[in-house]
């Protein structure tokens, strides 16, 4: 018997299925096609049992993982901005990245820390995540990925200053190549205040190590 808690996580992770940007039928069946092709072209049989439905499944999990393109920052931050006196360096810590490099096409899985300074207003909690996404959700450089981030806040919420870290383990660098498996990166962008004075700067670093 399914508790009522599983069932209400469940109905949450349709609501976010249902919610994700679709691109649709014919690129959905235009990328079908394309892992039917890869498949025979590594000398896989693409009719064998294990592999039958393997073309439809990865061109769905392709548009999850590129569902960046299809999004607006607009349409993410949803009007989520509200006034507040607060002046002090609002951080979101830890927040989950997965990406893919535009290299490889290999994953590449981190997280994010985001802080801002807020100029007479504040962003809604979870639309810091939510923008990060948007970008994470495209074929990627890291160091691209974490300009955008803090660009995208500081176009949307105008604050005092943004700064942004994001530290990753890219499989592209794991699976193949130097295949170095200990090895993460490490990229920071700071904007306004946080590029600009050295004791704001001090302190975002330093609430990192925290």
């Amino acid at each position: 018997m399914i508790s009522q808690n599983h069932e209400t996580e469940l109905e949450a992770a349709e609501r976010r299925i249902a919610r994700i940007p679709r691109c649709g039928a014919a690129k959905l069946a235009s990328m079908e096609k394309s892992f039917l092709d890869l498949l025979a072209a590594v000398g896989e049989d693409p009719q064998r049992d294990g592999l039958q439905n393997t073309p439809a499944r990865a061109a769905r999990a392709f548009e999850f993982l590129t569902n960046g393109y299809r999004q607006s920052i607009d349409e993410v931050v949803n009007g989520a901005i509200f006034e507040s006196e607060a002046s002090e360096i609002v951080l979101v810590k830890d927040i989950e990245l997965y990406s893919m490099c535009e290299h490889h096409l290999l994953p590449f899985i981190g997280r994010a820390h985001v802080a801002y300074i807020p100029n007479g207003k504040v962003i809604g909690l979870s639309k810091v995540a939510r923008l990060a996404d948007v970008f994470a959700r495209r074929l990627q450089i890291q160091e691209n990925l974490t300009i955008q981030i803090a660009d995208a806040l500081m176009k949307t919420l105008h604050p005092a200053g943004v700064g942004v870290v994001v530290e990753a383990k890219h499989l592209c660098m794991m699976m193949r190549g130097v295949e170095k498996q200990n090895s993460s990166m490490t990229t920071s962008c700071l904007l306004g205040s946080f590029k600009d004075d050295a004791r704001t700067r001090s302190e975002f670093f330093a609430l990192l190590r925290e």
